[in-house]
């Protein structure tokens, strides 16, 4: 018999909506949400960019790691991973493997990313080299898509993709 959700962990590509939605389901469930993002930066003391052009990337993903896997005992929590972070092959198993946690993929088509990413280029730099963006998101979809569920969220509203994880939870476990 499967444990029962203690823990909600939300992955997908930028302008999924996983803050966004993150923060809603939390509200929904009286639970904590966390921003794994937010949360790195509180840590260190730093822009996930500074993070990235002071210490480089695998500096960051390794923290990144680490700040997540710390986060997968809390209960009562929902977890807005970054982007990237699904890429780290050992976090990612970490994540399917965690007793208790249900992992959600926020998928949006690339072109749904780019126009709710639109006028944030400033901040998510990616953004302005379009090669790279489309390698970086067919990169990862596979990835993403190992999750316990996936929800298709181009035409849902933050609010109704946090009903239909709600619904999910609320179904019979299957046997």
């Amino acid at each position: 018999m499967p444990s029962p959700v203690q823990r909600i962990v939300l992955t997908g590509f930028m302008g999924a909506g996983k803050t966004t939605v993150g923060s809603l389901l939390a509200q929904r469930l009286a639970w904590r949400f966390v921003d794994a993002d937010a949360e790195i930066e509180a840590a260190a003391g730093a822009t996930i960019a500074q993070l990235f052009a002071e210490r480089g990337e695998p500096w960051f993903r390794q923290f990144e790691h680490q700040t997540i896997v710390g986060l997968l005992h809390a209960k009562s929590l929902v977890l807005a991973l970054g982007g990237g972070a699904i890429e780290g092959e050992h976090l990612l198993s970490a994540l399917l493997a965690a007793e208790g946690t249900l992992l959600v993929h926020l998928e949006a088509s690339l072109e749904t990313v780019l126009e709710r990413c639109r006028g944030t280029e400033p901040l998510r730099p990616v953004l302005r080299d379009k090669a790279n963006l489309e390698a970086r998101y067919q990169r990862r979809l596979p990835l993403y898509r190992q999750a316990h569920l996936t929800l298709p969220v181009d035409a849902l509203t933050p609010e109704a993709a946090a009903d239909a994880i709600v619904r999910h939870l609320s179904r019979p476990a299957k046997p």
